[in-house]
């Protein structure tokens, strides 16, 4: 968690960072949304190849540090670039470092499997839940007071250096050298994780049902400002996404405290899924902002136990020569489902927050649904746990 919490505040923090930046350096927001999309639009593209490549290195830590230290490097160089060089070229840089950001997340995720033993596993993956939940929160508003503080500029220099010196702390990590040479990677290679996610049923079922989960509580910002206005209460188009954070991260605590379906992981998504759905459905029928608080942070208190299931069930299931490339192809996954789920209930506003957000409700359920189901099917070696 020491190693994974200032890499991913400084993921986190960089997405307002670079629209802070943006808008002082040219007064472009639009600028920095290209900003934003070019960090992460390559991680999508790149997640099978760095998942890949980090599974068949032999100096695993040499591989992480410099990626780490890449991508902190990139944003310092962003830093001094936005506003001064062709924009191309600034795009180019926050692109280049986007290719890093799989390892940020999935790629350090995978990592828990070498280090600990399988009876440790459990809680370090709800802890690794709430280094996401914690950077989750806490970057963006990191992000915002270094930039009132300093300069944004100077903000983003210092998540840069953040990511960095997580990078470094990778060093210290016990990772045994694989032995012999690394094998090439070939072409063939870049699939193995895409044919698991269809092929194995444990991790079918949690890629996709929490994908379609993810797709639905995408679109909850878009929700949160139109609650916001049907409420007449400004503060509710941030703060209900803040109750589902907090939500989220006690959930996760409490995960750690005392996990449970440890031995079908796969379980504990699919429920997790229906019992976030349930609160989400019933705030259209809460009168104010301060009850639909309240229904949000139950919601969230469910997407905690459910993503610390969802790493150990990718943990369980990956065979150890794609583990990396499981875990990475999978956060890609739910990126982009969160993406396509935004995107649509922009489009969609006009439904209104209270059938948008029982739309979000029927995603939950519907993924639950999808999840028991991709379960379904021939029972073989896939089925069982790989380590």
């Amino acid at each position: 968690m020491q190693v994974a919490l200032p890499v991913r505040l400084a993921s986190e923090g960089a997405r307002v960072g670079l629209v802070v930046l943006a808008v002082d350096r040219t007064g472009s927001a639009g600028f920095g949304g290209a900003l934003v999309a070019a960090l992460l639009v390559p991680s999508v593209v790149a997640a099978p190849v760095a998942g890949a490549l980090a599974d068949r290195v032999r100096r695993r830590r040499l591989f992480h540090v410099g990626c780490l230290v890449f991508y902190g490097t990139g944003l310092t160089a962003v830093a001094g670039l936005a506003g001064r060089a062709p924009t191309p070229v600034v795009l180019a840089v926050a692109g280049a470092a986007g290719c890093c950001t799989p390892l940020l997340t999935g790629g350090l995720t995978s990592l828990l499997s070498d280090l600990l033993p399988p009876s440790e596993r459990g809680r370090a993956f709800s802890l690794d839940a709430v280094s996401y939940n914690l950077a989750g929160i806490a970057g963006p508003a990191l992000a915002s007071v270094l930039a009132a503080a300093t300069s944004p500029a100077s903000a983003l220099v210092a998540l840069g250096a953040g990511a960095a010196a997580g990078g470094l702390l990778v060093s210290a990590l016990p990772l045994r050298p694989r032995p012999g040479r690394s094998p090439a990677l070939r072409p063939a290679d870049l699939g193995t994780a895409a044919v698991l996610l269809v092929r194995n049923p444990p991790l079918r079922s949690i890629t996709w049902a929490s994908g379609v989960g993810q797709f639905g509580t995408g679109a909850l910002p878009v929700v949160c400002v139109l609650l916001a206005a049907r409420y007449q209460t400004p503060w509710a188009a941030g703060g209900l996404m803040t109750a589902m954070a907090l939500g989220s991260l006690t959930g996760s605590l409490a995960y750690v405290w005392r996990p449970w379906g440890a031995q079908r992981p796969e379980w504990t998504v699919i429920a997790m899924l229906f019992a976030t759905g349930v609160p989400l459905a019933a705030v259209p029928w809460m009168g104010s902002a301060t009850a639909a608080f309240g229904g949000f942070a139950l919601a969230g208190c469910c997407t905690g136990p459910l993503f610390a299931a969802l790493l150990a069930g990718r943990d369980r299931y990956a065979p150890p020569n794609a583990r990396t490339q499981v875990f990475t192809l999978g956060a890609s996954l739910k990126s982009t489902f969160a993406a396509g789920g935004a995107a649509l209930a922009g489009a969609w506003q006009a439904a209104g927050p209270g059938s948008l957000v029982l739309a979000v409700a029927g995603c939950q359920a519907a993924a639950a649904v999808l999840g028991a189901l991709l379960l379904n099917g021939q029972r073989n070696q896939a089925d069982r746990p790989l380590s």
